[in-house]
């Protein structure tokens, strides 16, 4: 699935809801799903800056796809960090690197953060771009 594919999913997911708090619930639910980030990932190094809470991200490269994995310590935030890797993970650097996010507007997201809480949305994103960049450097 492309990088397109996967907001265009996510778009039609979220025209099912009429209610934020039905969507909340949603993003709950998807951060219930998300794929624990193994404990030794779980460092300094791997937290988001720029979270209110405490995010981890790590990267892998496997067959020149990115694989992230991920975990936060706040559930509504758990569940935005799984939206953004659904997109991201499983896609080649460059991929990555010029994808426009429409996704987070198109949900209404953006609007339904608290300013902090859309700050972190932010960092995490532009993390996962610097992991495409260094993953391309590497390359």
């Amino acid at each position: 699935m492309t990088i397109q594919e996967a907001q265009n999913e996510i778009v039609e997911e979220f025209a099912l809801f009429d209610e934020w708090m039905d969507k909340y619930e949603h993003i709950i639910e998807i951060g219930k799903d998300l794929p624990i980030i193994t404990d030794q990932y779980k460092t300094e190094e791997n937290l988001i800056k720029g979270c209110q809470s405490r995010v981890w991200l790590h990267a892998e490269l496997k067959n020149n796809n990115i694989i992230f994995t991920a975990d936060s310590d706040a559930i509504i935030t758990k569940g935005i960090v799984g939206l953004v890797i659904r997109v991201f993970s499983n896609q080649t650097p460059l991929d990555i690197a010029q994808s426009e996010l429409f996704f987070i507007d198109q949900i209404g997201l953006k609007e339904h953060l608290s300013p902090t809480r859309s700050n972190g949305l932010l960092a995490m994103v532009k993390q996962i771009k610097m992991y495409s960049i260094a993953f391309q450097a590497k390359a």
